[in-house]
């Protein structure tokens, strides 16, 4: 094991999903894979090449996950260009995300991004109104906990990046009729000026047809 401290140049090394499991056996926190990582879990398959594997917890519970990490693992925040230890975050910081340290591999493990939620139900961090039982957020996978692709194309749907867009193309498509609709309601009601919701409000607009439609077979 070494002595170093992580910097911004560190690099990632990604974990599979069982990996996962085997890191937070220990924990009782709420956790869930999420991003890119919940949509390969969910199509039993990596839809492309991916630098890190994220998961998603309940702000709260943060603590709870990170003090159950095995020795040599230490839990970072970015703010800005500096990484600050997550014990070391003043009073009521709002960050988006935490980053895991392995110091044995000295590598980047796992990303885990702070959510909200209550017992019952998960809530959308970015606009409360926005809510979904447990059971219909985060879907067990292969026993592994997964959030719903409907949900991660919600948090994608505010300033997508070109891997969001095709990440969308692919995924949008294979989503059952309940899920695509709940997802083409959420983002009207809660991002109507993401570019995805323009193609929901209007589907003859310019664009690619699986958008916010099946396609049909020739």
């Amino acid at each position: 094991m070494t002595d170093s401290l992580p910097s911004l140049d560190t690099p990632w090394t990604r974990l599979d999903a069982a990996s996962v499991v085997d890191l937070l056996a220990d924990t009782d926190a709420r956790w869930w894979l999420s991003g890119g990582s919940a949509y390969d879990q969910w199509r039993g398959e990596p839809l492309r090449e991916r630098d890190r594997t994220t998961i998603s917890t309940v702000y709260t519970q943060l603590d709870d996950l990170v003090g159950s990490l095995p020795e040599g693992m230490s839990c970072w925040a970015r703010i800005g260009d500096d990484l600050v230890r997550w014990s070391d975050l003043p009073d009521g910081a709002d960050i988006p995300s935490a980053w895991i340290f392995d110091e044995a591999m000295d590598a980047w493990v796992l990303q885990i991004n702070l959510e909200d939620g209550t017992a019952d139900r998960w809530v959308y961090r970015r606009d409360p109104r926005l809510q979904l039982p447990w059971e219909k957020a985060v879907l067990e996978i292969d026993d592994i906990p997964t959030g719903a692709p409907e949900v991660q194309l919600v948090w994608k749907a505010l300033r997508p990046y070109p891997d969001d867009e095709a990440d969308k193309d692919v995924i949008l498509p294979e989503l059952p009729e309940e899920a695509r609709t709940w997802w083409e309601k959420a983002i009207l009601s809660i991002h109507p000026h993401s570019t995805w919701s323009i193609h929901v409000r209007s589907p003859f607009a310019p664009a690619k047809a699986s958008w916010n439609r099946t396609r049909r077979s020739s």
